[in-house]
């Protein structure tokens, strides 16, 4: 009889066991979520601060923002007498799209030699390549001063976007190769077999597949230059060639400076890059992690 009942309820008592684990952590589910949930809302609260800060303040005169109280449209209205924004934004638009063509084509062609074409020594140049990206901005930037200078380039689109170019690329590089990696050699082969060239397999395969990857590396760059100050501030010193983020920092830096007028103009800075973003962040993911896996 002990026997029979250490058999029936042995195994009794462990499903009663096993039923009750699924309750306790069904418990603590719903509290790891209002944690997780409540966390999530500090950060957006600490992000989204700053844009209704400025929004805030561009809705206000400078009176009203040095002494308290009121909102109105001044700063508005006094942003195209204080800023020529729109010109500046023209600038903003044409060398960051310059620049960004020119960083598809060059890493695009590396990024497929890389990963699909064999020569000696790939693997060491890659090395340089990807190197390339943990210079500092500011140690390099007075030799390319120089030799910005020396091409009498300065205060010229083709200056700064060769700089543009030049900064971006290898980061552009080193994505293309992982996305390339990813795309199957046989593919490649077949191609080569059919009879085409391996500029054609470039144009006619790889080069559409890698559209996430091409898409990526615009809205990064697009953000990276757009936001820039540093190089606008050295290579487009001329007042009609300046971009938006030079003539912020411009009005900024003046004797007496109107925040609210400033705050107006950042937000109009902003639109652009908030808008693209926006718009292909569903592409970014695919193309930052493309290639992970090879």
């Amino acid at each position: 009889m002990s026997t029979l009942t250490a058999d029936e309820f042995g195994p009794a008592d462990a499903g009663s066991d096993s039923d009750q684990m699924p309750k306790r952590r069904s418990r603590r589910s719903p509290v790891k979520q209002i944690l997780l949930f409540a966390l999530m809302v500090l950060i957006a609260i600490v992000m989204l601060y700053p844009f209704y800060f400025m929004i805030d303040t561009s809705l206000k005169s400078n009176d009203q923002f040095l002494h308290g109280g009121g909102h109105s449209l001044a700063s508005w209205t006094a942003l195209s007498k204080a800023l020529p924004w729109g010109q500046q934004m023209v600038n903003s638009t044409i060398v960051s799209a310059a620049a960004i063509l020119l960083i598809l084509f060059v890493s695009s062609l590396a990024g497929f030699s890389f990963a699909k074409l064999q020569f000696r020594m790939s693997g060491f140049v890659l090395m340089g390549v990807v190197a390339a990206m943990l210079i500092p901005v500011q140690s390099i930037i007075i030799p390319v001063y120089v030799n910005i200078a020396h091409l009498h380039l300065l205060n010229t689109y083709v200056g700064a976007v060769i700089v543009y170019a030049a900064l971006g690329t290898p980061f552009a590089t080193f994505l293309m190769t992982a996305y390339y990696r990813s795309i199957p050699d046989e593919l490649v082969e077949a191609g080569i077999v059919d009879g085409l060239s391996y500029a054609q397999v470039f144009r006619r395969i790889a080069l559409p597949l890698s559209t996430p990857a091409l898409i990526t590396i615009t809205v990064l760059q697009f953000i990276q230059i757009w936001d820039d100050l540093l190089v606008g501030l050295l290579f487009l010193q001329n007042p009609q060639q300046r971009t938006i983020t030079v003539g912020l920092g411009a009005l900024a830096a003046g004797r007496t400076t109107d925040i609210p007028v400033l705050m107006a103009g950042s937000i109009m800075s902003a639109i652009p890059a908030i808008l693209v973003y926006l718009v292909f962040q569903r592409f970014l993911i695919n193309g930052l992690t493309a290639g992970i896996g090879k």
